[in-house]
């Protein structure tokens, strides 16, 4: 069954039936469109509420170090990346959708409007056709009832027995000329009305059934591609479906990771002081003559250290270079804390030095290779910094001693002095050569968990499995630019990644 067949009277209801699936697609089109400014707002309030209740601060660091506080900043963060994934969603709707979909409907509307036109134009042709058939028409009945009253008025006179031969032979000939005229009307009447039947015939059943089945065409095409438009609608969500999955499972394994017992010790080991409680305080005898303020209990609160409240306003004192501000237990924590970070930093300007001495050599034994003279800055700058590392390390290890005492201190002393007598290995030269690449280094590499088509203006393309270059991280929008092993560079989501270990 096709239109042109079965609906070749029905022109008005094919041009409003497609109309009507046209305007269909624009208000698919529409939906589509607010549906994705939803899903964009929608991720900007994610991402706002991920913000307002992300940690900030020293303060919040170190809370951080509580599971469930920890716990609190992952689930945030799984949040964000969630909030990416909204965002892609919006992105890949408004561009496979939306846009192709908008190119699609222009190109309908200018095939329909040309066949509708080609429509109107055959209608017009066959209607000029009828009107000269018509008028010719006219002109035969004219011509022939002139010709018949001719006829009529001629046999009238030659029955008139006062009609002269003259009169009779005039009368005759103008009936002969009328008759003539009307024959040459019937002819040219007969010939229109065989024109137009050919011109109508080909109407009806060639010109306007191949309109009319173009129309139909067009119509199905236009229903196919609408029917794809639905189904992207949802597939282009289950794509992103398993990485929304994932940050749904990284905020429940965020929440299985929470520690209450290590949480509280860990309490306990950040802000135990070392303190003892306080002892009974001593009866002042006054009636055998003790005098108030003199007595030994009153001496020795005087001397001691001051008496400890659990619920009173603390008043800080201002932080001390050598932890003193702190109570025993953390004090000694910070100063090993800090033994530790200046011993590493000791470690890593000797094998500078070392190096340094091993490339000078080199350049003094082959002059091709690099001026020694131009190393001596360094050498020189590194020697300082050593001295005063040295120095360093030496003031915070004997604070350490002060605050530890005994054989503890010198263990933890010599396992830092382990650290700084390490031999540098012949390893060492080489980070010297690459010491100036180092200051352009990536980031590290990811892997791609997923693959991921990079329509959009600044983004790449990549598949499953690849190996990529991290040149900037995610800076909270869920975007990271990345470099293929081809040369490509460009962002992708964060969350379709992995870092390599």
């Amino acid at each position: 069954m096709d239109w042109g067949t079965d609906l070749w009277d029905q022109n008005d209801v094919i041009d409003k039936h497609t109309q009507a699936g046209l305007d269909l697609v624009e208000r698919y089109i529409k939906f589509v469109k607010e549906r994705t400014e939803i899903e964009q707002s929608y991720a900007k309030q994610l991402r706002s509420l991920s913000r307002k209740y992300g940690k900030r601060g020293n303060k919040d660091e170190q809370d951080c170090r509580f599971s469930n506080h920890a716990a609190m900043q992952e689930i945030l963060n799984e949040l964000n990346d969630y909030a990416g994934q909204r965002e892609l969603i919006a992105e890949t709707m408004m561009t496979n959708i939306c846009v192709e979909l908008t190119k699609f409907l222009q190109d309908l509307k200018q095939d329909r409007k040309g066949h509708l036109s080609d429509a109107k134009k055959a209608q017009q042709n066959l209607e000029s056709s009828f009107k000269q058939l018509e008028s010719t028409k006219k002109r035969f009945a004219k011509e022939w009832a002139e010709a018949e009253k001719a006829t009529q008025q001629a046999e009238k006179t030659e029955n008139d027995a006062n009609a002269t031969k003259i009169d009779v032979d005039k009368a005759k000939q103008h009936a002969h000329i009328r008759m003539h005229t009307a024959e040459e009307c019937r002819s040219d009447y007969a010939a229109y009305l065989q024109k137009y039947n050919k011109e109508q015939k080909y109407f009806y059943y060639t010109e306007m059934p191949q309109i009319f089945n173009k129309l139909q065409d067009l119509d199905e095409r236009r229903i196919r591609r609408l029917a794809e438009g639905y189904c992207q609608f949802s597939d282009l969500e289950k794509k992103v479906q398993p990485i929304i999955a994932k940050c749904l499972e990284g905020i429940s394994a965020a929440g299985a990771k929470v520690d209450a017992k290590q949480d509280s010790l860990l309490l306990v080991e950040q802000h135990k002081s070392g303190f003892e409680r306080p002892s009974d305080v001593e009866f002042e005898d006054y009636s055998q003559g003790i005098k108030a303020g003199i007595s030994d209990s009153s001496l020795n609160l005087s001397k001691g250290r001051p008496k400890l409240w659990l619920f009173s306003r603390k008043h800080k004192p201002p932080p001390a270079e050598d932890f003193s501000h702190l109570p025993p237990e953390q004090r000694k924590k910070m100063l090993q804390a800090k033994i530790e970070d200046v011993s590493k930093k000791l470690h890593m300007t000797l094998e500078t030095s070392e190096a340094l001495e091993k490339m000078k050599g080199v350049y003094e034994q082959n002059a091709d290779l690099g001026n020694p003279s131009t190393l001596e800055p360094q050498i020189a700058e590194t020697a300082q910094k050593i001295g005063y590392l040295r120095g360093e390390l030496a003031k915070y290890e004997t604070w350490l001693s002060e605050a530890v005492g005994g054989d503890e201190c010198v263990n933890a002393i010599n396992n830092n002095n382990h650290s700084q007598n390490t031999v540098v290995t012949s390893d060492n030269l080489q980070n010297i050569y690459t010491e100036f690449d180092d200051d352009f280094d990536d980031l590290g590499q990811c892997t791609a968990m997923y693959n991921f088509e990079g329509n959009s203006e600044g983004t790449i393309s990549v598949t499953d499995g690849e190996l990529l270059t991290i040149m900037e991280e995610d800076k909270g929008d869920g975007w990271m630019r990345v470099l293929r092993a081809n040369g490509e560079e460009g962002f992708i989501p964060s969350s379709y990644v992995k870092l390599a270990s």
